[in-house]
């Protein structure tokens, strides 16, 4: 912060400094153009010794006048540069913070995101450390004992590849690697679908698809894994049971893509966070023993907004949860 304040401060410096130089080298040019328009308004000499016999006191009072004249010009000049250097500190103050807002919250963003990072670094590999120095303490591990800890090694090895994923696909913030060709959003829905019966039976939850045949633009696998990860997100939180509905249409030439529960649902304060990166609702976090990282939806959200569209979130505690990601509609040929 310290060093935030400071570099304001040269900025503003730097603003001040710039208005200054042109506010000054204005009144050089001004007050020297006065001067000489000024000093034109002495009468020429022969009119007044023509008509007075002594043109003493009538020159003197001429150049006097013109003297007042040029001081009076010259204390407006040097009112007025005070006034500009008071303004244009407040003015230099205000653009230098306007400037550097945007670094500003960059940097925030950065160092919130460094700090969540590690933390969910952290956790799988304090994991895997914890079990691999209690199975060296052991005298002797028996070959069962071996494979546990092998295999809980795995696990949280997997989730460290699942994080690293997610962390450098939302990286990848430019969008050059999408290679976007025509597409129906029908099929994406349905291959997206595809992906997550088994876990949907596995929980007696049904997906009733109901996507209609509407093109646009866009990477056929990056628009599966956004709708993969509405449909995952939907399968986690949800009850044995439920129904899970996909659903679309065209409207004001974009094609709506819908996924909705009957989950239960999150607060109303939680919708605003809720494509951050590392959020998870609270009521979420132990569901079920539900765990994650908080990245999904964001990725989703990365996705559409590199396809030019706009993905948004409804939800009602108890009632569920619709997901809508809203695509420029191709038109046809």
């Amino acid at each position: 912060m310290n060093h935030l304040r400071s570099t304001t401060t040269r900025l503003a410096g730097s603003y001040l400094a710039i208005i200054m130089v042109m506010s000054i080298s204005f009144s050089i040019v001004l007050y020297r153009t006065g001067w000489m328009e000024i000093g034109r308004q002495l009468p020429p000499r022969s009119l007044y010794i023509d008509q007075f016999e002594a043109p003493g006191p009538f020159n003197d009072f001429f150049r006097q006048r013109i003297d007042e004249g040029r001081h009076d010009l010259l204390m407006h000049i040097v009112l007025i540069n005070i006034l500009v250097l008071l303004g244009g500190a407040i003015v230099s103050y205000y653009l230098a913070r306007r400037t550097l807002k945007p670094i500003e919250e960059a940097m925030e963003a950065q160092a919130r995101f460094s700090s969540d990072a590690s933390h969910e670094l952290r956790t799988p590999l304090t994991a895997i450390r914890a079990r691999n120095e209690v199975a060296l303490r052991k005298p002797k591990l028996s070959l069962a004992d071996a494979k546990s800890v092998i295999k809980s090694n795995l696990e949280e090895v997997l989730k460290l590849e699942k994080l690293s994923d997610g962390l450098l696909r939302l990286t990848r913030a430019d969008g050059k690697h999408l290679k976007k060709k025509p597409i129906l959003l029908g099929e994406i829905a349905s291959e997206a679908m595809n992906q997550y019966i088994e876990p949907a039976q596995a929980k007696d939850i049904s997906i009733e698809d109901s996507v209609p045949e509407m093109r646009v633009e866009g990477d056929a696998d990056s628009l599966i894994q956004a709708v993969a990860i509405l449909l995952d997100n939907a399968i986690k939180y949800g009850k044995h049971g439920d129904t899970i509905f996909l659903g679309g249409e065209k409207k004001g030439g974009y094609a709506r893509l819908a996924v909705r529960d009957t989950g239960p649902g999150m607060r109303a304060s939680d919708l605003p966070h809720i494509f951050e990166r590392f959020f998870r609702a609270d009521h979420s976090r132990t569901r079920d023993g539900n765990t994650g990282y908080g990245l999904g939806l964001s990725i989703a959200k990365q996705i559409v907004d590199q396809h030019g569209g706009e993905i948004t979130v409804e939800s009602l505690q108890g009632e569920g949860t619709t997901f809508t990601i809203k695509l420029p509609l191709l038109e046809e040929a």
